[in-house]
């Protein structure tokens, strides 16, 4: 980095581009001393970069929020004990998906995948065949980048992709950026924040909410009146809890 960060003050990172954000910060944990912390600002959920801190550090990274949702995610980074971390030479990126909660993966992968630049290469680590991953690839990036197993063994596949254009997320791409729970409100105010909520994203994010029943008529309602493309999606269904994860689609 350029210039030195002071780390006691709050770090906000949204004047910067994604790529940008993730370079500072990954740098600002390298050269954090055991036991100290940084505070940083995002306008999304910053969970990918959870991960990839600890698929190059290991399991030393403190990861507080102290706000959620909306356009202000507020997170607190400690380094809990020494580590010597992994130097990434000819890759861009390493996410070991083994340190990942499974139903993370796409998130992670994609939203990474989107940062990076043209000619770059993301090394995937995982305890099983990502073929779900790879099929999204085919499906939405056949002919702009190469998939290479480096290593298939029993517990272990380790992938090389290199990005050979500079597409973005795709369709199965997106970043949640607001989560949030309807149960304690009124009918009328529920449907306000929901559609409050998708007028705040942008194409290629998401949100999530919970209610206490199927909300299956406000998506009849929402694909009769939207103008802008989106997807339903079902996280939980009942029979008292419901979650949806509602994504604006790239057109």
């Amino acid at each position: 980095m350029e210039n030195k960060i002071n780390r006691e003050q709050e770090l906000d990172v949204r004047v910067y581009v994604p790529i940008q954000r993730h370079e500072m910060l990954i740098q600002l944990f390298k050269e954090l001393p055991a036991g100290e912390s940084f505070v940083f600002i995002n306008d999304h959920d910053p969970i990918p970069l959870f991960y990839e801190f600890r698929s190059i550090f290991g399991d030393v990274v403190g990861w507080k929020y102290l706000n959620r949702g909306g356009r202000e995610w507020r997170v607190k980074v400690t380094r809990t004990e020494e580590s010597q971390g992994r130097e990434l030479a000819d890759i861009s990126t390493l996410l070991d998906l083994r340190k990942a909660d499974k139903k993370d993966w796409k998130q992670v992968v994609f939203h990474r995948y989107g940062m990076m630049e043209e000619g770059t290469m993301m090394e995937l680590i995982a305890s099983e065949d990502p073929v779900d991953i790879h099929h999204t690839f085919i499906k939405s990036f056949e002919g702009k980048h190469s998939w290479i197993y480096k290593k298939k063994e029993e517990g272990e596949f380790v992938v090389h992709i290199t990005k050979k254009d500079n597409s973005g997320l795709g369709t199965d791409g997106f970043s949640v950026v607001n989560e949030f729970d309807v149960r304690p409100y009124p009918p009328t105010e529920r449907h306000e924040m929901f559609y409050k909520a998708f007028a705040d994203i942008k194409p290629g994010e998401a949100f999530e909410f919970t209610n206490d029943h199927d909300p299956k008529p406000l998506y009849y309602q929402m694909e009769a009146e939207s103008k802008e493309p989106f997807k339903w999606e079902y996280l939980e269904k009942g029979p008292e809890v419901w979650k949806v994860r509602v994504i604006k689609v790239k057109e």
